[in-house]
């Protein structure tokens, strides 16, 4: 599982750095590379643990299966992809091809910050959940329950928190204010996502109701 995983994550590092590097028309971009190295060295650190720890759940998010779960859902994650991508590119051709940003050194570092703190919530979150798939689809086969302890006792659905860190994070340490335009798009697909995430777990579990009773905030303690 750590060679597959390996594998498959350097040649998504390869595409990611193609579609930067093409976007900003250089490979003089310090902060691209920043970014790069960054994601890399955090996603193979948390790639590794999950092989040891957990290898189904990273077989799971290495392989994904696309053609299960609910119907609305079975686009949502051919559809990210592109959208990602074309933020890779905005966010090239902002801070580095065409240089309409300027983000101050200071606050790329705080960017670096927010996409260390996106990292740290997912492994949070896989260590007490072992069904995070990234499809939508209930796991009969593997006993699943519904996780309330550790961040699910906190909000009900950590990982889309953290990605909240994410959307932040990337463009700031990229150096690109416009890309900070994921961040209202990003919680607004999230929330699409969360209310069919939920009516699935409602459906399949019946004591769900009454965890939501206890954990009241989706993704913002506080707010929402």
């Amino acid at each position: 599982m750590f060679r597959q995983m390996f594998i498959i994550f350097s040649l998504w590092f390869i595409l990611f750095a193609v579609v930067l590097f093409v976007g900003a028309g250089t490979l003089n971009w310090p902060r691209g590379w920043a970014f790069l190295l960054e994601m890399a060295v955090l996603s193979y650190a948390m790639g590794a643990w999950l092989a040891v720890h957990d290898p189904a759940l990273l077989k799971s998010r290495l392989f994904v299966r696309l053609r299960s779960g609910p119907a609305p859902d079975r686009a949502f994650l051919p559809a990210a992809l592109p959208v990602y991508f074309a933020w890779l590119v905005l966010m090239a051709f902002d801070a580095r091809r065409f240089a309409w940003s300027h983000v101050p050194a200071a606050v790329s570092w705080l960017g670096a910050v927010f996409i260390a703190l996106c990292m740290a919530i997912s492994v949070a979150a896989f260590t007490y959940n072992s069904f995070a798939a990234p499809q939508l689809r209930i796991q009969t086969q593997r006993e699943q329950h519904i996780i309330t302890d550790g961040p699910y006792a906190v909000v009900r659905h950590p990982l889309y928190a953290g990605a909240i860190f994410f959307f932040l994070g990337a463009p700031l340490l990229l150096g690109s204010w416009w890309g900070l335009i994921m961040l209202p798009l990003g919680m607004a697909a999230l929330a699409w996502r969360i209310g069919r995430e939920e009516d699935m777990l409602r459906l399949a579990f019946p004591d769900y109701e009454h965890y939501a009773a206890r954990v009241k905030f989706r993704l913002i303690p506080g707010l929402w």
